[in-house]
């Protein structure tokens, strides 16, 4: 089998965030559940994508973290697709579909970048308490007092999916941003109370006009990452329920900072048929080699 290592989210390597990929020999099943876990925690990057070839424009992506499979990863979603344009299984230009646990995806190809369609996006909940802010916060190694101001509205707390569930959690300035250090054993119990993957913090009180944020999922086994596709997708539909992003307006998200793997993610949000977001970016081909499993 061949194994890639894929920046995505970024246009030079050592920057956004690497993922693994393994594209499956055409006419072979993936690997069973427990070597492509074991897959992913020996390559060592939060998730690994392995990749069924179903016709000249479908595929099926799996995507396995060191500790379990997940449904979703848009950073390996955004690998997946420069790696199999290097294998010259996809071409610049073309719409492809990415089946996956999440549902049914579409991936535009260009020249060096990927843009594709998030899950259908779900606001699920919201922690509106003081009580539970302020544990949320304190996880998170932050004091709740006005972390939710932004442009003359208070923000609280919200799960948000577009394909994986987080919390979405506004912090007042990117100073507050920086200063963020959980308690992770805590942060993995709150999640799995919660039902989400993770905490996706971000402030949108910054001078170069981007969205800047960090990510964590200690319970999948990831402490922070640094460019996480599905989540910025969230995010998108969070603001947009807010009224501070537009509908047909490309946003960008600057994350992985405080990791010095700055990343770029781009997203849009339009209305046509029902709200749809879609998330993307560039990658680089880091290396590449055969695997034995």
């Amino acid at each position: 089998m061949k194994f890639y290592i894929v920046d995505a989210f970024t246009e030079t390597v050592f920057g956004g965030n690497p993922a693994g990929v393994v594209i499956i020999p055409e006419g072979a099943d993936f690997p069973d559940d427990e070597t492509m876990r074991k897959t992913a925690a020996e390559l060592r990057y939060s998730e690994t994508a392995f990749i069924k070839k179903l016709n000249d424009k479908e595929f099926n992506i799996r995507y396995f973290t060191p500790a379990a499979e997940v449904d979703l990863c848009g950073h390996a979603t955004i690998g997946s697709f420069v790696a199999l344009a290097d294998a010259g299984l996809v071409k610049a230009g073309e719409h492809y579909t990415n089946h996956t646990l999440a549902g049914t995806i579409g991936i535009d190809v260009g020249e060096g970048s990927v843009l594709m369609d998030m899950a259908v996006p779900q606001y699920i909940n919201e922690i509106a308490t003081a009580e539970g802010q302020k544990e949320l916060y304190e996880i998170m190694g932050l004091d709740a007092e006005g972390q939710g101001a932004v442009d003359g509205q208070y923000l609280i707390p919200e799960m948000i999916s577009t394909g994986l569930p987080d919390i979405m959690m506004p912090v007042k300035n990117e100073e507050e941003l920086a200063k963020i250090a959980p308690d992770f054993p805590a942060l993995s119990k709150l999640s799995e109370r919660y039902e989400v993957v993770g905490v996706h913090a971000f402030t949108v009180n910054t001078e170069d006009g981007a969205v800047h944020c960090r990510n964590f999922a200690p319970l999948y086994d990831i402490d922070e990452e640094a460019a996480t596709g599905t989540s910025n997708g969230a995010l998108t539909y969070y603001l947009y329920r807010k009224n501070i992003v537009k509908p047909g307006v490309e946003n960008t998200f600057i994350q992985g900072e405080a990791m010095d793997r700055p990343s770029k993610i781009n997203s849009k949000l339009t209305e046509d048929g029902g709200v749809k977001v879609q998330v993307g970016g560039n990658g680089v081909l880091l290396a590449k080699g055969d695997i034995n499993i």
